[in-house]
Order: structure tokens, then C-alpha cells, then sequence
């Protein structure tokens, strides 16, 4: 019976506790890394860029509009992407879509 019991919580803890750690921990070590520049996107789903940080604070400009700036917690960022991963990922999605203009014309 004792084994039984250790067989689950050993379960439990490789299938529920772990895997939330290390997303803990990434998500810790991505907000450490956020710098001044750096495209985000908060948890409600808005894309911004950060102008100003402090160590629990960040201010996140919004739009084109220069006047849209907010504070907001650092927590409440979900994604961060810095300027150089986002001109390659928008210079690969030029690519991509050249590439399939080029394959319509051939049709």
C-alpha cells in the first residue's frame, strides 16, 4: 500500500509539479532578460514596446499613438520578443510569402 501511495505522488509530481516549474522558471528568466526596445505582448493580448523598466514595473508604449504609454507589472507580460528575432521572423514570412506568390503564378 505504501509503495502504491510513493508510486502515485512520484506520478504526480514528473506529470503536474515539475513540467510547472520549468515554465515557472522560463517565464522568469524571459522577464529577466526583457530590455528597453523589446516587442511584448501582455496577457490580455497587446502588442507593445517597452520604453522604461524597474525592477517590479515596466511602462509599455502602445500603438503609434507616442501618448499611449502604460504601466504595468512585469507579470502581466506573456511574451517577449527582441528586435533582431522579430526582423527575422518578419523577413522569413517575407520569404514565405514570395515564395507562394510564385507558386499562384505558375498555376
Amino acid at each position: 500500500m505504501i509503495i502504491l501511495l510513493i508510486a502515485m505522488f512520484a506520478l504526480m509530481y514528473f506529470m503536474m509539479i515539475r513540467p510547472q516549474r520549468k515554465e515557472q522558471k522560463k517565464m522568469r528568466e524571459m522577464l529577466n532578460a526583457m530590455e528597453i526596445g523589446d516587442a511584448v505582448v501582455t496577457t490580455g493580448g497587446f502588442y507593445g514596446i517597452v520604453i522604461d523598466i524597474s525592477e517590479d514595473d515596466v511602462i509599455v508604449e502602445f500603438g503609434n499613438n507616442k501618448n499611449c504609454r502604460i504601466p504595468m507589472r512585469k507579470e502581466a507580460i506573456a511574451q517577449v520578443e527582441k528586435p533582431e528575432q522579430a526582423a527575422a521572423a518578419k523577413a522569413e514570412k517575407a520569404a514565405e510569402t514570395k515564395t507562394a506568390a510564385g507558386e499562384e503564378k505558375k498555376k
